[in-house]
C-alpha cells in the first residue's frame, strides 16, 4: 500500500448515527484514504442498525467491542451488568436484524493494518476487554505489541501511553496532536457517540503516516446533532442517563 497515507480511527460509536455522520463528513473533509473502527458500533444510544450498515458500507477495518460482543451473544448473562447498560444489551438485542447480529458476532478482537494495530481495549487479553486508564493497566499491552503504534478505545477517554523504549517505564500523556517520537504508543482515540472526558463533541484520532516512521497523531473534536441523538433515545425508551451523558460528556 502506497505512502504517504491518512486513516481516521474512530471507537465507541455507541449506535449515534448523528455523531457516526458528522464525523465522517469531518474525516472526509481532511482528505483521509481509510477509515479504521475499533468497535462498539452498537450499545447505549438508539440507532444500531442505521450504525451497523454506515459502517459496513465505509468498507473500513473493523474490531470488535464489548458491547458488539454482548448484543450479538445472547448467551451472555447479564445480571453482574449495571442496570442501565444491560437494558439497551437486551433491547439492541430486540431491534438488530439476524445479519447485523452474525456480522457483529464475527468482527475479530485484533486487526494489524500497515504499520500499526487495532484492538477494542486491551492487547494482553482483548476477548476479555479490560479497561487501561493508567499506566499500570496498559503497560501489559506492551509486551504483546508487535507495532509502534496501536490504537483502542474503551474508556471513552482519549490520551497516550508511550515506552521509550523496551524495558523502560510507560507514561501518560495527554491527547495532544503531533509527531510521534521514538519509541512505542499505545493511544486512545476517545469516543464518536459517547465522550466521557467532559467534552460532548464527538472524538477520533486522524492518523498520518509519511513513511514507516515518521508518523503523526491529530486528535479531532466534531460538533453533531445531539438533540436528534436524544429524541431517539427517548423515543425508544432507553435511560434517561443516557441522554444526559451526551449533553455532558460525562
Amino acid at each position: 500500500m502506497p505512502l504517504p497515507r491518512r486513516y481516521a480511527i474512530i471507537s465507541d460509536i455507541h449506535a449515534n448515527i448523528e455523531a457516526l455522520e458528522a464525523v465522517i463528513a469531518d474525516a472526509n473533509s481532511q482528505h483521509i484514504d481509510e477509515f479504521v473502527c475499533l468497535g462498539d458500533v452498537v450499545g447505549y444510544n438508539a440507532a444500531p442498525s442505521e450504525c451497523i450498515r454506515r459502517i459496513r458500507k465505509l468498507g473500513s477495518k473493523v474490531v470488535k467491542g464489548n458491547h458488539d460482543h454482548y448484543c450479538s451473544d445472547p448467551d451472555v448473562n447479564l445480571d453482574d451488568f449495571q442496570p442501565n447498560a444491560a437494558s439497551v444489551i437486551e433491547w439492541t438485542r430486540r431491534n438488530i436484524s439476524e445479519s447485523d447480529t452474525i456480522w457483529l458476532h464475527g468482527l475479530p478482537f485484533t486487526a494489524a493494518i500497515m504499520g500499526f494495530t487495532a484492538v477494542h481495549s486491551t492487547l494482553d487479553s482483548p476477548e476479555h476487554f479490560r479497561y487501561a486508564f493508567d499506566t499500570l493497566e496498559a503497560k501489559d499491552s506492551f509486551a504483546y505489541q508487535r507495532t509502534r503504534v496501536c490504537f483502542h478505545g474503551h474508556t471513552h477517554v482519549p490520551c497516550i501511553f508511550r515506552r521509550a523504549s523496551a524495558g523502560s517505564e510507560v507514561e501518560k500523556l495527554a491527547a495532544t496532536n503531533g509527531t510521534l517520537d521514538a519509541g512505542n504508543y499505545f493511544i486512545n482515540v476517545g469516543s464518536v457517540g459517547q465522550p466521557r472526558d467532559g467534552d460532548p463533541k464527538a472524538c477520533y484520532v486522524i492518523f498520518s503516516m509519511m513513511s514507516l516512521t515518521e508518523l503523526s497523531v491529530e486528535f479531532r473534536r466534531v460538533d453533531y446533532d445531539i438533540e436528534s441523538a436524544a429524541r431517539r433515545i427517548e423515543k425508544a425508551g432507553l435511560p434517561e442517563r443516557l441522554i444526559t451523558r451526551l449533553y455532558t460528556g460525562q
